[in-house]
């Protein structure tokens, strides 16, 4: 990110810090992960250099237009997977205290791996868009933006909802109408003639909710995951699978070990999972082969462990314990300030180490 002027930047440098210093503490399944930051200030016009994960299948945006070309829609059970999944990383930051808004959503902000797996991108407080230019120039994604943003009341996590809502019909509909890459500004009438060409009532209702020019009425991320058309009992088998692989006493070493040996000793074809006595004969067994398997337990667990399937019934995970940050910048003098280097804790753990000690070529000493 390229600050605008230098001043500007010399007055909110520490404001910044501590900004980013909060981004690379968020740790979600579905938001992109920021690994190290650094402020490069040489220039006339200094920057934020960051390093995120890398997202192998680009945005959802691009994917939806690859995906336009194949199919006339999005299957409901696809939508309702990314919905979800949005939803769980929008949960997660405005959970923090204060929330954390993204402020910057759309389907170009929107990641997409090969295994279906979404994530959030280009997490950006309002903090760092009152003084960087940003996408706020790209007039095709204007119609993204909350009525409200802009004016002078303060951002609520409410700004976010509306941009989800237009993300959400853009993949419902694969598309809105007059939005290409020509740049022309989406207008209200054609936002609701795609509402309204979607099949679906409960969509409909979902997306509208999300929509409503009034911030006050616009459902929190909580309210929209008990929304009908998403909400759903979560199977014992996801329950199982979460409870297994977010046991802080287990590797996920240990977990793969204990999934192989279950498959293998437990349940092979030919064991028995259930039975019915009769008081007359044989009694009725049903065996493993038995049961149609829709999918294979270990990619079943991995999707999982990917945040492809996130619980959103229940209370979401907590957020990382986090540094107090400041509401907005203010302008204010500059001082002349030392910051000390961060330096990183390591949370890495060594499974297995191995060491060879041999003897110098030139015969003193080992190595």
């Amino acid at each position: 990110v390229r600050f605008s002027e230098r001043r500007n930047f010399r007055e909110q440098e520490e404001k910044i810090r501590l900004v980013f210093d909060n981004l690379t503490q968020l740790d979600h399944p579905n938001i992109v992960k920021l690994h190290k930051y650094w402020i490069d200030s040489k220039n006339d016009k200094p920057r934020v250099v960051f390093i995120t994960e890398y997202m192998s299948s680009g945005s959802l945006k691009k994917f939806l237009k690859l995906t336009k070309k194949n199919v006339k829609k999005l299957p409901l059970q696809s939508w309702k997977r990314w919905c979800t999944q949005i939803l769980s990383a929008l949960s997660y930051l405005h959970s923090c205290s204060p929330p954390i808004i993204h402020g910057n959503l759309t389907t170009d902000t929107i990641f997409i791996q090969h295994n279906g797996l979404v994530k959030i991108g280009s997490v950006a407080p309002d903090q760092i868009h009152s003084h960087v230019k940003t996408c706020r120039d790209d007039m095709k994604n204007m119609h993204f933006i909350a009525p409200e943003y802009g004016n002078s009341s303060p951002v609520t996590p409410a700004v976010d909802i509306y941009s989800f809502g237009m993300a959400a019909l853009e993949m419902a509909a694969l598309e809105i109408p007059g939005n290409g890459d020509s740049g022309n500004v989406v207008t209200q009438e054609q936002v609701l003639r795609t509402i309204h060409s979607l099949e679906h009532e409960q969509q409909r209702d979902f997306i509208q909710q999300c929509l409503n020019p009034e911030q006050s009425q616009r459902p929190s991320t909580a309210e929209l995951l008990f929304h009908p058309v998403l909400f759903e009992v979560h199977s014992l088998k996801l329950l199982a699978a979460h409870a297994l692989i977010h046991n802080p006493k287990k590797s996920n070493k240990f977990i793969d070990n204990c999934v192989e040996d279950m498959l293998q000793h437990q349940y092979h074809s030919d064991s028995v999972v259930a039975e019915i006595t009769h008081s007359s004969g044989e009694p009725t067994l049903f065996r493993m082969a038995d049961i149609p398997v829709i999918e294979k337990l270990e990619k079943f667990i991995e999707d999982v462990r990917f945040g492809i399937y996130p619980l959103t019934a229940f209370r979401i995970k907590q957020q990382p314990p986090s540094r107090p940050r400041a509401i907005s910048p203010e302008a204010v003098d500059p001082v002349a300030s030392e910051t000390p280097e961060t330096t990183d804790m390591e949370t890495r753990k060594v499974i297995n180490m191995m060491c060879n000690i041999k003897p110098n070529e030139n015969g003193h000493g080992l190595f």
